[in-house]
């Protein structure tokens, strides 16, 4: 297989200085403020995304040491397989958080219920959109363009745009 290689499109900004004391999830997180700085080669892939009301972070837990194939996770003392839980020792240390998305401005986007720490790395940010997932509550969502098009993702395939 390839080495895969990912460069950070941007800066989360939050005010954990450290893992240590933050919250482990949005959940904990919750009214918690904080900032996406994009890197400003970036700025046009934010049109549209003021119309959505959540966003799903993918980041580099780049504070991580390491990673385990079972842990023990923070609100357990049995060691699970990795895979079965949202530690942050993993084989790749990507992160993934649901956040509020309160304004964007220029390259600044501000954001709600953060739970990582400051400085991380952002890969990729996606809107949310809880009709594309099952079982999914969160509060006061709104899709944006998604609204007359999620119906689509059921039947819609693949093809080859993104692959060439």
């Amino acid at each position: 297989m390839n080495k895969i290689e990912f460069e950070p499109i941007g800066i989360i900004k939050t005010p954990f200085d450290k893992p240590q004391g933050m919250p482990i999830q949005p959940t904990g997180a919750k009214g918690v403020k904080g900032e996406i700085v994009l890197d400003e080669k970036y700025v046009d892939g934010l049109k549209d995304l003021e119309e959505f009301s959540h966003l799903i972070l993918i980041y580099h837990l780049h504070l991580t040491n390491g990673n385990a194939l079972q842990v023990k996770p923070f609100m357990d003392n049995a060691l699970h397989g990795v895979f079965a839980t949202r530690s942050p020792k993993r084989p790749n240390n990507i992160g993934l958080s649901t956040v509020k998305l309160d304004s964007i401005e220029d390259n600044v986007v501000h954001i709600s219920n953060i739970d990582v720490v400051d400085g991380t790395p952002l890969l990729d940010i996606k809107p949310y959109v809880p009709q594309l997932f099952e079982d999914t509550l969160v509060d006061d969502i709104r899709i944006g363009w998604f609204e007359n098009n999620h119906k689509k993702a059921k039947k819609q395939k693949a093809d080859s745009r993104f692959v060439e």
